[in-house]
């Protein structure tokens, strides 16, 4: 070779092995290069035995995935582009026309509005349960039912329902089980072993776009399990619908995933003391978060959380809800929302700015929940903001908008 433009794309030259840094290398491939034809054949990209082509997995997405997997508790795990992608991944993975796949009223609203499309198109039937009453989901799986989404907490009115109880019921029903574990992240409880005996779900599915991030910059998903023969239903679908991640977005989230818990624990601790403070205003009808006692489904947020923070007093994500008193209208809690500085209007959570969204949540729910109060709901989620600086920006945002 004498023509350095060929040079440059076959030079010989290879790194020698044995480098060491606190951050994994980044590897960007659509090709992947085999040494011979009989490595080509031989290669096994369901079992991470080797590499095939980049959206089969690079060193960098591997490892991603093998710690994602430790973090939720389970043994193998898939990355997808998005949580929604997780969502879509697990149900077209396990049902099939005929087949019924169950959802509570409280779950993340497009994992509903998939069911409700295509879903229902592909002739593949739902049920949105009630996620407080165990009875009333045991009295919807029936022979058809091939798959039931759990959610702890519940999307936006953080209803922490009996997890364990509900785990147990798609076991003994013989019933997959699949739990969307963005709040948890993995480290508000075990996903897999809800009761320290074992019994958990099946199926953790994961907004990796949340606190595992941590920027608010990438969007990414996982799916997490614990038994082989599931994980490749899974994983042959993912290969199927030709999911993948970028090598930067992985390094991103290998990037921040060593201070996951500490993120995760302040802006826990920083949700609690807002909250706290927003149960004394009058303008707030209720509060609305798991770790605080009379919230809906305290009691079971104890049961599965209360061991998994070393301060003895469970963990819990850094979001809470309230619900603004129906004596005010909805263009006064839209001004209040507006008058709000540090909180930025925004979907997602888990990164450093905190944020507000207020929801129509009778146009969410099949019905209006009990043991909630009439008003209109707005949800707070913390950032890495000083806390007396974030009550400062509630406070004078309910002067303007909200008085009396």
């Amino acid at each position: 070779m004498t023509d350095p433009r060929t040079q440059l794309i076959h030079h010989p030259y290879t790194p020698p092995d044995g480098f060491a840094a606190p951050q994994p290398g980044v590897f960007k491939a659509s090709t992947v290069i085999f040494p011979n034809v009989a490595a080509m054949r031989s290669r096994d990209w369901k079992h991470k035995q080797g590499y095939t082509y980049g959206l089969h997995g690079t060193p960098t997405t591997f490892t991603l995935e093998e710690r994602i997997a430790t973090l939720e508790g389970g043994l193998q795990c898939v990355l997808v582009p998005s949580g929604l992608a997780a969502i879509a991944n697990v149900a077209l993975a396990l049902l099939k026309t005929g087949d019924e796949v169950l959802i509570p009223d409280n779950a993340y609203g497009p994992n509903k509005a998939l069911a409700e499309g295509e879903l229902a198109a592909f002739g593949i039937t739902h049920q949105f349960y009630d996620p407080m009453d165990v009875a009333d989901l045991a009295a919807r799986i029936g022979e058809r039912t091939k798959l039931v989404w759990l959610e702890a907490a519940g999307s936006v009115t953080m209803e922490f329902p009996d997890l364990i109880a509900q785990a147990r019921l798609c076991r003994e029903r013989g019933v997959t089980s699949a739990l969307d574990n963005t709040w948890g992240a993995g480290l508000g409880f075990n996903a897999f072993d809800l009761d320290g005996q074992g019994l958990g779900v099946d199926i953790s599915a994961h907004a990796l776009t949340k606190y595992p991030s941590g920027g608010g910059d990438v969007l990414m998903g996982s799916v997490t399990t614990r038994d082989e023969a599931l994980h490749l239903k899974i994983k042959l679908t993912h290969m199927r619908l030709g999911l993948g991640v970028g090598a930067n977005d992985a390094e991103n989230l290998l990037r921040a995933l060593p201070s996951i818990a500490l993120r995760y624990r302040a802006q826990d601790d920083a949700a609690r003391a807002l909250a706290r403070w927003c149960a004394q205003q009058p303008a707030f009808a209720q509060v609305l978060h798991p770790a605080l006692p009379g919230a809906p489904g305290h009691a079971h947020w104890q049961q599965v959380c209360g061991a998994a923070d070393a301060r003895g007093n469970g963990a819990a994500a850094g979001l809470f809800s309230v619900m603004i008193d129906e004596r005010y209208s909805s263009a006064q809690v839209d001004a209040f929302c507006d008058a709000l500085q540090l909180f930025k209007l925004g979907y997602s959570w888990g990164g450093p700015v905190s944020l507000v969204v207020p929801y129509d949540l009778a146009a969410m729910r099949q019905r209006w929940p009990a043991h909630l109060a009439r008003g209109t709901l707005v949800r707070f989620s913390m950032g890495l903001e000083a806390v007396a600086d974030l009550q400062a920006d509630i406070a004078q945002a309910l002067a303007r908008a909200l008085p009396g």
